[in-house]
C-alpha cells in the first residue's frame, strides 16, 4: 500500500529528527485502526518510548504533530490512545490509492519470473475402476485453487495427477467385464467410460459377496471364504498375468483404462480443472522398487528373513514401515517414492505439495522422512495439504452406486437447481437465448458448488448442502456473482450515457467513511493473497470476496452512483464500483469460479 509506505518513511524521518535515532523502515509497525477509534491507520508507538524518554502518550503526540506537518497531504489529523497513534488519512490519498488499484489488471498478484521458485502440486489421484465422487470434487477444487493461489504469490506452478491404474481393484473390473460384459462399450451402452467400468466393479463385488456367502453356508470360516472364493482367485491370477506382461491382459487393461480416462476428462472439464503432467502408478511402481533397492544397498533400509524390505523409523519417533512385500511387490509408499523420483527428474522442484485427505496424515509424515533419507532436497519440506471429509445430508441426492455421491450427478444437479432458482431473474433479461440462459445456469451452479466447498477451511470436515449453496442471499457463490453482475450492469449503463472513468481521478472529491472503508478493503486483497499462500488456505480468498461484496452492497444501498449530481463524486464511485468488480472477478478466478456479466 502506497499510503503505508509514505507513512513509514515519514515515521523514520520523525524518529531521526525528534530523537536522533536511526530505525529501519521495516521495523515501523502499522495496522488498521480499530473500529471504535477515529482513524484509518495506527502506528504502534511503544518501540520509540525509550528513544524519546517520554510517556507513550507524549511520544505519540510528538510523532503525530511531526507527520501532519511533514506529510499533510497524507495525514489529515491524528489522535493518541495510550501507546497507539491513530492517523486519519486525507481523502486525496484514498482516491490516489483507488486509482492505483484500478490501473492494475491483476492488483495484488506477484509476477512470475524465470527466477521464481517452482512449486509442484499433486491432486485428484483417482482409481481407474470407478468414476470420480464428491470426495474427488473437493480434492480437485482445492488443488486447482491452491495452484492458482501459489502462482498469484509469484511461484511457477506445475499441476500434476497420479492415476492409480494398477492393482487388484483394477483387475476386478476387468474380470467382471470379461464374464458379464458381452463386449459392451461406452458407445454401445451410452454411458461414460468411467461409469461403465464402475458398474462392472460393483458387479464383481455383488457376485463375490454371493460366493463368500455360499462358502460360509457350507461351513467355511468367513475370512477363509473371502480368500477361497473363485472370483477373487481369478482376479489374483489376472493380476499375476498383468505383472508378467501377458499380452491379452495388458491389451484389455489398456482398452478399459482408455474408456475411463475419456470419462475422467469430461468430469475434469465440467469442474474446470486440469493438469500439466499426469503420472501413472503402472509406470512409477517399478521406479519405486528400484529406489528402495538403492536405499537397501546404502544401509538406509533393511531386509527381514521373509525377504520383505522395511524402513526403521523408531529414531524419528515413528514405527517400522514396510516398503516391499516378501514376494517383492510394492506398496503405496513404494509407488510414491517412484513417482517422486520421476518428478524430480522431470522438473527442478523447489516445493512439493500433496493434496490428499487427512486419513493419510501418517503416510505423508513417513514419506517426507523417506524422501529426505533418499536425497530429495525437497523431501523434508514436502507439504501435505491435508483436508477433511465432505458429505451430503442424508437423502439429499442418491448416488449411482449407493455408497458415494457421484461427481457427474452432483454437477448436473447443481446446474439444474441453478436454472430453476434463477429462472425468474433470467427471464427478466431482454433478448436472452436458451443457450445463454443455460450458460448462466452452468456458471451459477458451478459457482455455487465451488464456493460452498472452498469457503470452508480445508482442514475441517464439512457438510455440503446443495440447497444452501445455490441461495442468492448470504455467504454463497451466487450472492457474490449476482453483486458482480449488478456492478457490470451499472458500468454498462454509465458507458451508454457517455460517462467514461478517467485514468486520473479527481482528488478533490469528498469521500464518505463507507467509501474509504471500501478502498481500504480493496487494498487488503494483496495481503489476503499472501495469507492464502503462506497458510495454504484458499478459504481466505473466498471469505474476503464475500466480505467485500457485502460491504459494497451496503455502500450501494446508501449512496447513488449514476444519479449522483456531483460529477467528481460520481466518477470516484464508478471507479470504486469498477475496482470492486475487478477484484471480485480476480478473487473468484483464483478459486476457479467464473462470473456472469448478466444475471
Amino acid at each position: 500500500m502506497e499510503i503505508t509506505n509514505k507513512i513509514s518513511q515519514a515515521v523514520v524521518a520523525a524518529v531521526k529528527d525528534l530523537y536522533g535515532q536511526e530505525v529501519a523502515l521495516e521495523s515501523v509497525q502499522l495496522q488498521e485502526t480499530r473500529a471504535e477509534f477515529e482513524g484509518n491507520v495506527t502506528l504502534v508507538v511503544f518501540p520509540y518510548v525509550k528513544m524519546s524518554r517520554k510517556r507513550p502518550e507524549e511520544t505519540g503526540q510528538e510523532i503525530g504533530e511531526y507527520l501532519t506537518k511533514s506529510v499533510p497531504n497524507v495525514v489529515a489529523r491524528f489522535n493518541v490512545v495510550k501507546g497507539f497513534l491513530n492517523l486519519v488519512i486525507s481523502p486525496a490519498q484514498w482516491v490516489l490509492l483507488l486509482q492505483e488499484i484500478n490501473s492494475q489488471e491483476r492488483f495484488g498478484f506477484i509476477p512470475v519470473t524465470a527466477q521464481s521458485p517452482l512449486v509442484m502440486i499433486e491432486y485428484s489421484s483417482p482409481n481407474t475402476n470407478k468414476p470420480l465422487h464428491l470426495g474427488h470434487v473437493r480434492n480437485n477444487l482445492l488443488g486447482w485453487a491452491l495452484a492458482n493461489v501459489m502462482q498469484a504469490n509469484g511461484n511457477k506452478v506445475v499441476k500434476t495427477n497420479i492415476v492409480n491404474d494398477r492393482g487388484i481393484h483394477i483387475c476386478k473390473s476387468m474380470l467382471a467385464w470379461l464374464k458379464w460384459g458381452n463386449g459392451e462399450t461406452p458407445e454401445t451402452s451410452g454411458k461414460k467410460g468411467d461409469h461403465l467400468i464402475g458398474d462392472y466393479y460393483v458387479a464383481f463385488d455383488k457376485h463375490y459377496r454371493e460366493e463368500v456367502k455360499e462358502l460360509v453356508a457350507q461351513g467355511m470360516d468367513e475370512e477363509q471364504a473371502k480368500q477361497e472364493a473363485p472370483l477373487i482367485k481369478e482376479a489374483h491370477e489376472m493380476l499375476v498375468k498383468w505383472e508378467q506382461n501377458d499380452p491379452e491382459v495388458r491389451a484389455l487393461w489398456r482398452k478399459m483404462n482408455e474408456w475411463v480416462y475419456a470419462g475422467f476428462d469430461e468430469t475434469y472439464k465440467a469442474l474446470g480443472v486440469g493438469f500439466d503432467k499426469i503420472y501413472y502408478e503402472s509406470e512409477t511402481y517399478l521406479e519405486g522398487k528400484e529406489k528402495v533397492e538403492e536405499g537397501l544397498e546404502k544401509g538406509l533400509f533393511y531386509r527381514r528373513d521373509d525377504n520383505s524390505v522395511w524402513a526403521d523409523l523408531t529414531k524419528e519417533g515413528l514405527d517400522e514401515k514396510l516398503l516391499l512385500r516378501s514376494d517383492g511387490t510394492s506398496v503405496y509408499m513404494t509407488q510414491d517414492i517412484g513417482t517422486a523420483k520421476l518428478r524430480f527428474q522431470d522438473f527442478p522442484i523447489d516445493k512439493m505439495i500433496y493434496v490428499v485427505g487427512n486419513e493419510q496424515n501418517y503416510h505423508f509424515q513417513v514419506l517426507s522422512i523417506l524422501l529426505d533419507k533418499l536425497g530429495f532436497k525437497w523431501g523434508k519440506d514436502l507439504v501435505h495439504f491435508s483436508y477433511g471429509m465432505v458429505e451430503l445430508p442424508n437423502g439429499k441426492m442418491k448416488s449411482r452406486e449407493g455408497t458415494v455421491v457421484d461427481a457427474d450427478d452432483l454437477i448436473a444437479t447443481m446446474i439444474q437447481d441453478a436454472r430453476q432458482m434463477s429462472a425468474d431473474k433470467v427471464n427478466k433479461l431482454e433478448g436472452i437465448t436458451e443457450e445463454e440462459a443455460q450458460e448462466i445456469a452452468r456458471i451459477v451452479g458451478m459457482g455455487a458448488l465451488k464456493y460452498f466447498i472452498l469457503k470452508v477451511d480445508a482442514r475441517k470436515n464439512m457438510l455440503f448442502n446443495p440447497e444452501e449453496s445455490i441461495d442468492f442471499n448470504g455467504n454463497t457463490g451466487p450472492f457474490i456473482q449476482y453483486t458482480y453482475a449488478r456492478i457490470r450492469s451499472i458500468l454498462r449503463k454509465a458507458k451508454a450515457q457517455g460517462i467514461e472513468i478517467p485514468t486520473q481521478l479527481p482528488t478533490t472529491a469528498e469521500l464518505s467513511d463507507k467509501e474509504i472503508n471500501l478502498i481500504q478493503h480493496l487494498n487488503d486483497f494483496a495481503q489476503t493473497i499472501r495469507q492464502a499462500g503462506n497458510d495454504y488456505n484458499p478459504s481466505c480468498i473466498a471469505n474476503y470476496c464475500y466480505d467485500l461484496v457485502k460491504e459494497y452492497n451496503q455502500f450501494y444501498h446508501d449512496f447513488s452512483v449514476l444519479k449522483e449530481e456531483d460529477k467528481d463524486k460520481q466518477l470516484v464511485r464508478l471507479a470504486l464500483s469498477e475496482a470492486v468488480s475487478k477484484i471480485v472477478r480476480n478473487g473468484l478466478g483464483l478459486l476457479g469460479i467464473e462470473v456472469p456479466e448478466r444475471m
